[in-house]
C-alpha cells in the first residue's frame, strides 16, 4: 500500500514503485507485486491502483487545512479502513506528514488494539522522505521511532540528528531520486560537465529566467502577484524571456491567466521543467522541493514564501532552523536569497535579483556553491537503495506472499 499526497511526494513514490518492481529479488518470484493506495496521476501512470487522488487535496498552513478538514477526516478514515480490508505486507508512506505521520500513528494503534489469536497482521510501515521534525517540533521524531519500521532518508544530516533524537528508529540515508531523475538532461553531476555562462555580449533574445510559482492554487494567488510585479521592474532594467512552468495543468490554466492579465509576455507551461532550467539566468521560486531541482541545473535563484498570516505566526515561532530552501539548509548558508512574508514583493524580489543578473561573477559563485551542495546528495540509485532496504525488512528478502 502507497500513500502520497503531493506533486512532489506522488513522482517520489512512483520511482519507489518501479525500483521495487524491477529489483531482481522481486522480478524473480513466480508471483507479481500489487500496488494500491492513494497518490497522484504519477503513481496512477506506475501501475498503482488508487482510491483517490490525494494530490488534489493538498494544502499548505493552518488556515487551510481548517477549511479542508472534513475532506482530509473523510479520505483519512477511508485509507485506513482500506489498509484493513486489504491487509498489505508493505505500508509506504511517501512525504505529506501532516497526514501521513497520523495515518502511521492510526494504523499502528488499531493492529496493536485488534492483535490476538485470529487478528495477526503486522505490517512493515515505511516511511519515505522524513518529516522535517529536525527543524520544529523534535518531540515527534518519538512518533515515528514507535510507529515506523523503516524511515528512508534523502538528505545526508537525517541519519545522524535521528541517531540523536530517536537510536531506535532504523533510517537510511538512500540520496536524492532527483539524481536519476534528471540524468538524460544534464549527465552525470560526479564529472566535469557545466552549463556555459553567458557572455557579457548575450542579447536578452538569448537568456531567459523561469517562475516557479508553486504547487498549489493558494501558492499561486499569493506569490505570482508579486513575482509579476519584481519582472516588469526588471525588464526595465536587466531585460530576460520569461517562462513559467507550472506542475499540472490544472495551475497551468490559473496562472495562464493572472500572467495574461499582467500585460507581461510570459511563457506559461507545464511538465517541462528541465528544458526550461537549462541554461537559465536566475529563477524566482517558492521555497518548496524545487530549490533542490533548481540547485541540480545549477540556477541561482531567489526563494519566495507567503502564507496566510496565522500560518506565518505559528511558523516563525516554531521552526527552528535558519533557512526554508533545502540548498541554504544544506550548505549551512544563504546562496538563495530568501524572502519570506512580508518582504517577498515585487520590489525587493527585483532588487534582490538585479545584481544576480548583472553580474557573471556572482552566477559562478553561486554555480559553485551549488555544485556542492549537490555533490552532498550521494550517487544516483536512490530508489534503487530504497527497494534493497525495504527488501531486507522481510526475513528471507524475497517479496512478500
Amino acid at each position: 500500500m502507497i500513500v502520497a499526497g503531493e506533486a512532489s511526494g506522488d513522482a517520489l513514490a512512483a520511482e519507489l514503485v518501479t525500483a521495487l518492481r524491477d529489483h531482481p529479488k522481486v522480478r524473480e518470484q513466480p508471483w507479481p507485486i500489487e500496488f494500491f493506495g492513494a497518490g497522484g496521476p504519477r503513481l496512477a501512470a506506475s501501475g498503482v491502483t488508487l482510491h483517490c487522488d490525494l494530490t488534489q487535496h493538498s494544502v499548505v498552513g493552518l488556515t487551510e487545512v481548517v477549511r479542508k478538514i472534513r475532506d482530509f477526516k473523510r479520505l483519512f478514515d477511508e485509507i485506513l479502513q482500506i489498509a484493513f480490508n486489504r491487509l498489505p505486507d508493505l505500508i509506504v508512506l511517501v512525504d505529506f506528514s501532516g497526514f501521513n505521520r497520523r495515518l502511521a500513528a492510526a494504523m499502528r494503534r488499531r493492529q496493536r488494539a485488534r492483535k490476538g489469536e485470529f487478528f495477526n497482521w503486522n505490517p512493515k510501515l515505511v516511511y519515505f522522505v522524513s518529516p522535517q521534525v529536525w527543524a520544529s517540533r523534535a518531540g515527534r521524531a518519538r512518533t515515528l521511532e514507535r510507529d515506523l519500521d523503516l524511515l528512508l532518508s534523502i538528505f545526508p544530516f537525517e541519519k545522524a540528528w535521528y541517531a540523536r533524537e530517536t537510536p531506535k528508529l532504523r533510517v537510511e540515508f538512500i540520496g536524492h531520486p532527483l539524481l536519476d531523475r534528471y540524468r538524460g538532461d544534464f549527465g552525470n553531476r560526479s564529472k566535469t560537465e557545466k552549463h556555459p555562462s553567458p557572455s557579457p555580449t548575450d542579447t536578452p533574445s538569448t537568456r531567459h529566467g523561469v517562475l516557479l510559482p508553486g504547487s498549489r492554487p493558494a501558492e499561486l494567488r499569493r506569490h505570482l502577484p508579486a513575482m509579476l510585479d519584481a519582472v516588469r521592474i526588471l525588464q526595465s532594467k536587466a531585460p530576460l524571456n520569461w517562462h513559467m512552468v507550472l506542475p499540472s495543468e490544472g495551475l497551468l490554466e490559473l496562472a495562464s491567466k493572472m500572467a495574461a492579465n499582467s500585460g507581461l509576455p510570459i511563457v506559461c507551461s507545464s511538465g517541462d521543467l528541465a528544458k526550461t532550467l537549462t541554461g537559465a539566468q536566475l529563477a524566482i521560486a517558492s521555497t518548496g522541493t524545487v530549490t533542490l531541482e533548481l540547485a541540480y541545473f545549477r540556477v541561482p535563484s531567489i526563494a519566495i514564501y507567503k502564507t496566510s498570516w496565522t500560518t506565518f505566526q505559528i511558523g516563525r515561532r516554531i521552526i527552528q532552523v535558519p533557512f526554508l530552501a533545502m540548498p541554504n539548509l544544506l550548505a549551512e548558508k544563504s546562496i538563495f536569497p530568501e524572502l519570506i512574508q512580508d518582504h517577498a514583493t515585487g520590489e525587493s524580489i527585483a532588487m534582490a535579483a538585479l545584481p544576480i543578473i548583472l553580474q557573471e561573477d556572482r552566477r559562478r559563485r553561486i554555480r559553485e556553491a551549488l555544485d556542492a551542495v549537490i555533490a552532498s546528495l550521494g550517487e544516483p540509485g536512490a530508489c534503487g537503495r530504497g527497494a534493497n532496504a525495504i527488501l531486507s525488512l522481510f526475513e528471507d528478502g524475497k517479496a512478500p506472499d
